[in-house]
């Protein structure tokens, strides 16, 4: 997140090459057919300014995966995955993620707790959380999350929450930033799947709270 980029816009709201996220994002939000990228250096960005897009920008397609296996019986849970969950205590309250192996349920990550939030931001950073370590790792494992909300808001690159920022949340909205900042600039080939509590029960990473 602290390497310098520069940041290609090639059609938005305005087009150019911008020196930081926050112009990028005032000229591509919004925007039906937005296509930009970011390059480590002034030149590559100079460069790429000046050819097609579509030399830079791969089209992408979301990776076929089964969202679950098949014991003979019933469906099952795919075993080498990643399962993810929140906990808040209250709606807002306090709020605490974390990522496990779905199979040993062994904990990879656990952040928190963070004061005045929600159940659908920590499960959307959680979700996050788990493709950064998953992508830096070289590995397309799956991620299950029981959030419906969540897996929106990663695919769609945009958190619908009604919560408001305050003196208490602020390092809250910093990392739902970053979060987005790591989609718009990362492209990533792990399925999210949806976890199927009635079929399997709690997810791996529930914390166990209900």
């Amino acid at each position: 997140m602290s390497e310098r980029k520069f940041y290609v816009v090639w059609q938005g709201h305005d087009t150019g090459i911008f020196a930081t996220w926050a112009e990028c994002k005032k000229s591509v939000d919004g925007h039906p057919d937005a296509k930009y990228k970011s390059f480590p250096t002034l030149e590559e960005a100079t460069e790429a300014f000046r050819n097609n897009p579509g030399d830079y920008i791969a089209k992408r397609r979301r990776p076929f995966a089964p969202k679950y296996e098949n014991d003979g019986e019933k469906p099952v849970p795919i075993q080498l995955s990643y399962s993810v969950d929140a906990s808040c205590l209250g709606n807002p309250g306090i709020m605490e993620y974390r990522g496990v192996e779905t199979q040993t349920k062994r904990e990879v990550f656990r952040m928190g707790p963070y004061p005045n939030a929600t159940n659908n931001i920590g499960e959307f950073l959680a979700i996050v959380h788990a493709l950064a370590l998953l992508k830096k790792a070289g590995s397309e494992l799956p991620i299950y999350s029981d959030s419906e909300n969540a897996i929106s808001w990663v695919r769609q690159k945009k958190v619908k929450t009604t919560l408001e920022q305050d003196s208490r949340n602020k390092i809250v909205f910093e990392l739902i930033d970053r979060a987005l900042l790591w989609l718009q600039t990362n492209e990533y080939r792990n399925p999210i799947l949806k976890w199927q509590t009635k079929l399997w029960g709690e997810c791996p990473a529930d914390f166990g709270r209900k």
